[in-house]
Parts: C-alpha cells; sequence; structure tokens
C-alpha cells in the first residue's frame, strides 16, 4: 500500500510560473546560481540556494537561511506565489524532445520511507542532510520534488489521461527546451484510493531530500507534546512517475591522472579483465561494455573477467564493474565520494566534455557507461541494496519552485 496526501501547494502565479522555476539546489555551482539570480530576480533559487549571494559567511548560516525565508515571505507579499485554497493533487509533465513523462504531485508518507514501503537504493552524506534539513526547518517548508517512481497501473494511467485532458495552471517551454505542464486535481480521491493498491514507491532521484525530511519530522516531532502523526510535517513533497516513463542517462567518469602507471603499462593491466579494441565508439551499446577516452583515442572495454558465482544486481552495474575492476584496483581509487583524483560527468554534459576534460588535460582518462536502467533500480531497491555513488542521471530534472509544501 502508497498512501499519498493532498496538499495546498504554494505555487507561482500561471503568468510567473516560467520565471519563478529553476533547477533542483543541488545540481548547479554558486558561480552558475548567481547568473541565473542576476538575470532572473524571480528565480527559485534565491530560496533553495541564498547562500550564493553572500559574498562571505559574514552573520553564519542563520542569516543566510534568514534570507531564502523572506524571500520566500516576500514573492508571496507581492503575488508572485499563491497558496491553493483547497487540498489538491496534481498532475506535472514534461516533455524534452520525443520524450514525455506525466507524474501525480502529492505528499507521501514518511512512515513508509521509515519502514522500507518507500525503498532507497543510495546513501546520504550526514553533512548534506544536515544543509537540508535546517533549510527545513527555517522556511518550514519542503521546496522541492523528491522524484519516486513506481511501476505503472492502468487505473492511474486512466486518471491521469482524464485530468489532463482539462485546461492546465502551467504549460511552459523552460531551460533545455523542456515543456513544463501542470494540472490541478481538485477531487482527488480516486489518485488516493488507486496509489493504495501500489505495493512500493521507489527513490529515484532526491534520497538527501527525503532523509531530510526524516530528520526534521523527528525534530518537530519531539517539539510537539501533543503530536498526533497527521501533522505536514509527517509527509514529504514528491513527485511521483511511472517507472515505463522515467528515463535514466549515463553518468560518466573522468580520472585526474593513471597514478604512478604509464599508458601502456595502464593499458597492459586493463587487458587482464577486459578485451580491449581500438575503435571511434564513443557511447556502450549494451551492459558490461565501456567505450573509453584515453590519449585522444577512443576504445571499447568489454568485461571479460571469469568469476566462480553469478554477480549480483549491484555487481553486474557498469558503475561497478568500472569500480570493483578498474578505479580501484588498477587506479587505486578506494571511495569516489570523497577522491579529488575523479569527476563525475552527468546529463546533458555528455561526450564531449569527456573529450574537452581529457584533451585539455584536466584528466588523463575518462570512461562513458551503459546507463543503469530502471528494471536495474527496481531491482537492487527491492533487495536492499545500495548502488555506488552517481550510479544514475535522471533528466529532464524535476523543476524546484513549481510546488511548495508549508509545514
Amino acid at each position: 500500500m502508497s498512501t499519498i496526501r493532498p496538499f495546498r501547494a504554494l505555487r507561482p502565479r500561471a503568468d510567473k510560473a516560467k520565471e519563478v522555476s529553476c533547477v533542483p539546489y543541488d545540481v548547479v555551482a554558486d558561480d552558475e546560481v548567481l547568473r541565473h539570480i542576476h538575470e532572473n530576480p524571480l528565480s527559485f533559487l534565491r530560496v533553495t540556494r541564498p547562500e550564493a549571494e553572500f559574498a562571505t559567511a559574514a552573520g553564519g548560516v542563520s542569516v543566510v537561511l534568514e534570507s531564502a525565508k523572506s524571500t520566500l515571505e516576500r514573492f508571496v507579499e507581492d503575488g508572485v506565489m499563491v497558496q491553493d485554497a483547497e487540498p489538491s493533487v496534481y498532475i506535472y509533465r514534461l516533455e524534452a524532445g520525443t520524450h514525455t513523462q506525466t507524474g501525480v504531485v502529492a505528499c507521501c508518507s514518511l512512515d513508509e520511507y521509515e519502514n522500507g514501503s518507500i525503498k532507497k537504493h543510495e546513501n546520504t552524506q550526514p553533512d548534506k542532510v544536515e544543509d537540508r534539513t535546517r533549510h527545513m526547518l527555517s522556511l518550514r517548508a519542503q521546496t522541492g520534488l523528491i522524484f519516486l517512481t513506481y511501476r505503472g497501473t492502468d487505473e492511474i494511467g486512466a486518471l491521469v489521461d482524464a485530468a489532463t485532458g482539462t485546461e492546465p495552471l502551467f504549460d511552459f517551454i523552460g531551460m533545455n527546451d523542456v515543456r513544463q505542464t501542470v494540472w490541478r486535481v481538485a477531487d482527488p480521491a480516486a489518485f488516493t484510493e488507486a496509489f493504495a493498491a501500489v505495493p512500493a514507491l521507489y527513490i529515484a532521484d532526491g534520497h538527501h531530500r527525503i532523509e531530510s525530511a526524516e530528520r526534521a519530522r523527528q525534530i518537530l516531532k519531539k517539539q510537539n507534546p501533543d503530536h498526533r502523526g497527521d501533522e505536514d510535517y509527517n509527509f514529504v513533497l514528491a513527485g511521483i512517475f511511472p517507472a515505463e516513463e522515467s528515463r535514466i542517462n549515463a553518468y560518466n567518469r573522468a580520472v585526474r591522472d593513471l597514478g604512478d602507471l604509464t599508458e601502456e603499462e595502464f593499458l597492459s593491466r586493463l587487458a587482464e579483465g577486459f578485451t580491449v579494441t581500438e575503435d571511434a565508439k564513443r557511447r556502450p551499446d549494451r551492459h558490461g561494455e565501456i567505450c573509453m577516452y584515453l590519449g585522444g583515442r577512443w576504445r571499447t572495454l568489454i568485461f571479460a573477467a571469469e568469476h566462480d558465482r553469478e554477480l549480483d544486481p549491484v555487481e553486474r552495474l557498469d558503475v561497478s564493474i568500472l569500480q570493483d575492476h578498474i578505479l580501484r584496483p588498477i587506479l587505486g581509487i578506494d571511495d569516489p565520494r570523497t577522491n579529488k583524483r575523479i569527476s563525475f560527468v552527468g546529463g546533458g554534459r555528455g561526450i564531449e566534455e569527456l573529450e574537452r576534460m581529457v584533451d585539455s588535460g584536466e584528466a588523463r582518462v575518462a570512461f562513458s557507461l551503459y546507463p543503469t536502467t530502471m528494471a536495474d533500480l527496481l531491482e537492487v531497491s527491492d533487495r536492499g541494496e545500495i548502488m555506488p555513488p552517481k550510479s544514475t542521471w535522471f533528466e529532464p530534472k524535476l523543476k524546484d519552485g513549481l510546488f511548495v509544501h508549508l509545514i
């Protein structure tokens, strides 16, 4: 059973939605945030990334968070953002080129996250969780969507089709030519009933957000002597999309150096576990195949190591094959989360960025990977296992600023 709860969204006024909407807080650097804000003062990045507007750390975290809170309040006071009068669920569609995905925006139960009915596949970093927890508690708001997925059902599909036949709240072309369309469902009972038949929800993207919401819930619960369990802080804002429509792009890697190996020694070590072919292919065609850019040339690596047992779902991932058979044993990168020699290149930056990094000397070698699939994600999550860091890159990204859940 999966619980979804209607909520009174704080959202942009229709004519301001394009200006307010912004990329997720964790995919842009401070200099990019500043550029977006200077070009567009209504960007919701002023709420989600307030620290970018401060030249120094003077005043500390509390001053930065107060700035975010004030900006959100000012958006409301100025009529840039409005709150719907009645609890609703929302339909959210993203269209990028030939790709379309349509999901339901609602609040989901943090009890179900805690008991494992909302399943995860990544570990979180404590400092990032602490940062977002402070942000939620200071603003008393969840300012961005958790991206959840599920095995689609005909019933939910029919309800979504009916809702998208009505007049949308928003319909605009945003960054990277991604069309963003939102509908409000004022009578959401059929949706809550339909999701009650869904056995589990899966975190596609947003592990730090949902863990932060859970931490904030525990703090607010302790502060509330009359806690009942139905308070807003017991639920988390999410966009819930069918797995069949969700798309994972490759999350590639570049490494600064070859350690103490020469290029010839490195290639010799690779040949112990891979068939190495020099060709012009830049993107793998299948699992178990890695394209490598080294010395201005592309090579294809086909995993050929012998094993005395069948690999489990995590070991079979291409990110795991790269880490377990190249990065760790040959290049000495034990923990890719903390090792400064490795860079991650996801989504739209693509193959050209890998070539640029190597050709410029910023990296010595780069690896183009076959994307993790939704089937991989569901299987790993169902088994309660954890993927390596940076295993998935979802595009198009869900926008921040279109939906806010006040807690």
